[in-house]
């Protein structure tokens, strides 16, 4: 590859070098700024951000309530709810109620609260200025009151076909990943991410799916190959995890029963020992393991690569339900589920958004009763190696045979990460921006608006309202223009970051990396030290590995090599470094996935070539070509 610097590259952050002039700002929440040290390049900035522990009400089958409901979480959170117990044969250790653990609960209001979204501004005063005159006040409130929602159990008449039905006879000629050996190293990272997708979907191509099915309908795939989705876990990985690692009941592990139009959790406090999970599964408990990337390769290797190639955190969740049995009821998540069977077998019906405003929902649901859910559009066994996919909203129960156990795992991801989500970045920051900029933003309201305005008087016929709301219009034109589009989305994707997890490495790519540095200390002398030099090809571990933040006068370069396997188990700590050193950062990131020689980065003096370098490399972002420590 040339080592010249592509032109238009050198405007970004070499023209924030030259003018430092403070660009538009999105705060990210929870974070504290580190003050400017621009002669330090290698100081670390550590930010911090408050996690917010919310706790949910119990929630009952059939109830509308935000508790108890069952989640294809992308990942567990460490929020608790609780729940009654019941008796179980077989096991001597009762606990209580009051003594249960708390079920993990998804952020935000009930369903009845999140189910109306707000109406625009605009459209407010557009239905301000149709009021009729004499109109009685409660006609009025009426006119301004959101529609209410359609019936439980209504779909779409137009929608001839609800779900898409694929049956593949050319499984057996795609290669798993999951049995693809680990050596080598990840040439493109966006090239690996794009075949990981393909083999998911297959034999749909992408550009049909995204076109025809993603958030519109769902996917069933039958490939008549039980090998297909080997390799990615097991009943046997959970025994040993349970063997292995400290896994806790409610936080890493729920034990549910849904019998009669009831559901339950039935977690007591402490570890999750073997004997206890096993214990509750033989009394008929499904089992669900919330975080499998953290102790199972295989499904951190699935999920750091579809989180590239979505740009949205992807997590998982595994289920093992016993013969006979239904873990959870009826309800709909707020995620993108990828359901693919592993052993076994597992009756699955699918269900329609009830309305309008439960298509693609902010939040999951409660639990619905049979009554509210209305006529299945799917009915279906899946069997191993077989895959569905449905959106947000779409309201889904399972349940195993009578004659086999059925483990699946569900791949989630797009959670909060929608055009709204931008919006509610963009908008404050659009506002402040106005304000600062602005005169007309920062002028008094009329000393009488409340005489004309507010909806007592929304029928009167007054020029003083008309221009009031013409106002408001000319506004809300004029801030479009202080939008910061690029420092919004550049926040999005420090938040995307944060739950990301770490890129998964290749055995080459640990020789090449800091973590393969054969440093040591023998006979008090320091060997096998890092040797990097200006002849040194350099190159991105992954694409999605880092990015370069503008916040104010200062320049971050946020990367997720040190996250942790568990969800937000560790804070981002991004790096600040001097404006003058983000030019050569951004070249090594548009260079990708090419190597580069240190010698090629667009700053002055070598050594600050080198000490950029060595930052980066200290830090895994990136690698030689070749192993970068030798002996003494």
């Amino acid at each position: 590859m040339s080592q010249n610097i592509p032109a238009k590259r050198q405007s970004a952050f070499g023209a924030f070098v030259k003018s430092k002039v403070k660009g538009p700002t999105v705060q990210q929440t929870g974070t504290t700024k580190t003050p400017k040290t621009p002669s330090k390049m290698r100081r670390l900035s550590l930010r911090k951000s408050t996690r917010k522990i919310k706790h949910a009400l119990k929630g009952k089958s059939g109830s509308h309530q935000p508790a108890a409901a069952h989640r294809d979480m992308p990942v567990s959170q460490n929020t608790v709810q609780g729940e009654d117990g019941v008796k179980l044969k077989g096991y001597k250790m009762k606990t209580s109620p009051a003594a249960m653990l708390q079920e993990p609960q998804r952020t935000g209001g009930s369903p009845e609260e999140n189910s109306v979204g707000k109406r625009n501004i605009k459209s407010n005063i557009k239905s301000s200025q149709n009021v009729k005159p004499g109109q009685k006040f409660h006609e009025r409130l009426a006119t301004q009151q959101p529609q209410k929602r359609k019936p439980p159990g209504l779909e779409d008449s137009d929608d001839k076909t609800p779900v898409k039905r694929v049956r593949s006879d050319t499984a057996k000629s795609v290669q798993s990943p999951a049995k693809t050996v680990d050596v080598g190293e990840v040439e493109d990272s966006t090239v690996e991410a794009v075949k990981m997708f393909e083999w998911l979907i297959h034999p749909v191509k992408k550009e049909k799916f995204f076109s025809e099915l993603w958030e519109k309908k769902p996917l069933l795939v039958k490939r008549h190959l039980e090998s297909y989705n080997d390799g990615w876990f097991t009943t046997e990985d959970l025994t040993k995890i349970l063997h292995e690692n400290d896994v806790q009941f409610g936080r890493n592990l729920d034990v549910t029963t849904y019998e009669g139009g009831q559901r339950e959790t039935h977690n007591p406090p402490g570890r999750a020992y073997p004997a206890v999970v096993w214990d509750y599964y033989q009394n008929g408990c499904s089992v669900r393991l919330l975080n499998p990337q953290t102790y199972s390769h295989g499904v951190w290797r699935l999920c750091s690569a579809l989180q590239e190639y979505f740009s949205s955190m992807v997590g998982a969740n595994i289920y093992l339900t016993p013969p006979g049995t239904q873990g959870f009821a009826p309800h709909y998540d707020d995620i993108e589920a990828f359901v693919l069977q592993l052993e076994g077998k597992k009756h699955w019906k699918l269900y329609s958004p009830r309305n309008e405003g439960e298509k693609l929902p902010r939040f999951s649901s409660g639990n619905f009763s049979q009554e509210e859910i209305g006529e299945a559009i799917l009915d279906v066994t899946l069997e191993p190696g077989d895959l569905l996919y449905f959106p947000r909203g779409t309201i889904h129960q399972a349940s195993a045979l009578p004659d086999t156990h059925s483990l699946h795992i569900t791949v989630s991801t797009c959670q909060r990460n929608t055009w709204g989500d931008l919006m509610e970045k963009l908008v404050p920051a659009a506002l402040a921006t106005a304000f600062s900029e602005d005169v007309e933003f920062r002028q008094a309201l009329p000393r009488d608006y409340l005489d004309y305005m507010g909806l007592a008087n929304a029928d009167m016929d007054d020029p003083r309202r008309k221009a009031f709301l013409g106002t408001i219009q000319s506004l809300l034109s004029r801030l479009v223009s202080y939008v910061p589009v690029d420092a919004g989305v550049d926040q999005k994707a420090v938040e995307f970051m944060r739950d990301c997890l770490p890129p998964v490495f290749t055995k080459q790519e640990r020789a090449c990396s800091i973590y393969g540095c054969r440093t040591r200390l023998e006979k008090g002398r320091v060997v096998g030290s890092v040797d990097l030099k200006t002849s040194t090809p350099v190159k991105l571990i992954r694409k999605g590995a880092a990015r370069l933040v503008m916040e104010g006068e200062q320049v971050f370069l946020y990367h997720i090599l040190e996250n942790s396997r568990v969800y937000h188990g560790a804070e981002l700590q991004p790096i600040e470094v001097p404006p003058e050193a983000a030019p050569a950062i951004e070249y090594l990131m548009h260079s990708y996935p090419e190597y580069v020689t240190i010698d090629s980065f667009p700053l002055d003096h070598q050594q600050d070539k080198i000490d950029l370098a060595m930052l980066m490399f200290e830090k895994g972002i990136i690698i030689a070509q070749e192993p970068a420590s030798v002996d003494n």
